[in-house]
């Protein structure tokens, strides 16, 4: 005969080994230190002030 298996035992372990692997699925996936947040934010704003730089004003438009 089997081992006795209490279910609801098995069913949360099971939950539990599934949110361990999640978690570090999420550490690699969003991992980031402040510094490597801080330097895509930067490049982000020096971007975009480099393309508003380049844009033509409303009265040039109009001639």
């Amino acid at each position: 005969m089997g081992d006795i298996v209490n279910l609801n035992k098995a069913r949360k372990a099971r939950a539990k080994t599934d949110a361990e692997k999640k978690a570090a699925d999420n550490r690699v996936k969003f991992g980031m230190t402040k510094a490597e947040k801080k330097k895509i934010a930067d490049e982000k704003a020096r971007l975009a002030r480099h393309v508003e730089g380049h844009k033509r004003d409303q009265d040039e438009r109009d001639r």
